[in-house]
Order: C-alpha cells, then structure tokens, then sequence
C-alpha cells in the first residue's frame, strides 16, 4: 500500500511554510533553499521531498540545476477547503459586532 502525504501535515510545519514563502516569490534551487536555514541541507532536501510529494513544489530541470516552483493551484485546493470555515467565521464575527453596536448605543 503506497502512502500518500498529506497536505496538511505538510504545511503545519513551521520550515515547510518558509520554504514555500521563499519559493513563492521565484523559482530556486535546493541550495539557494537550504542558505535561508540553519538545518543542515539533508533536513532541507527531506522537507522540499515532502512538499514535491504534496504537489505544493514542482521541479524544473534546467541543465544541471533543478529549480523548485511553487504551485498554487494546490494551495487554492487548500483555500477552497477553507473558504466555508472562513465565511462562517466572518458570519460569526458580524453578529459579535453588530451586538456589540447595539450596547455602545444604548
């Protein structure tokens, strides 16, 4: 049985979301990844293999180098994911605030 990685444990380690901020912005190789970080560049290998598992990263080989790309149509499967949760929340906030209104004026 093959496993799959899962999105969310992916993203809810603290160096994994650096690594896909840093890649957001532009492509980069494992090394220039590994420079932002004081883990060794193994570490750093093993988070960028998990994010590339997930399909957040995708790989371009460009000579001898390969450039990691962040992939955003897998993180707007995450933000659709939370789109409900939000637009509950902000529902909630909304009668918060118009209850609290109503015991300003009174």
């Amino acid at each position: 049985m093959e496993l799959r990685r899962d999105i969310f444990q992916a993203i809810a380690d603290p160096t994994r979301r650096a690594i896909l901020s840093l890649v957001a912005f532009h492509a980069m190789t494992p090394g220039a990844i590994a420079e932002n970080f004081s883990s060794s560049r193994q570490t750093i290998s093993k988070h960028i293999q998990i994010l590339t598992e997930c399909q957040l990263l995708t790989q371009q080989q460009t000579g001898r180098e390969i450039f990691y790309h962040f992939n955003p149509d897998k993180m707007k499967e995450v933000a659709d994911w939370l789109l409900p949760f939000q637009q509950m929340w902000e529902d909630r906030f909304a009668k918060l605030e118009n209850i609290m209104d109503k015991y300003k004026t009174q």
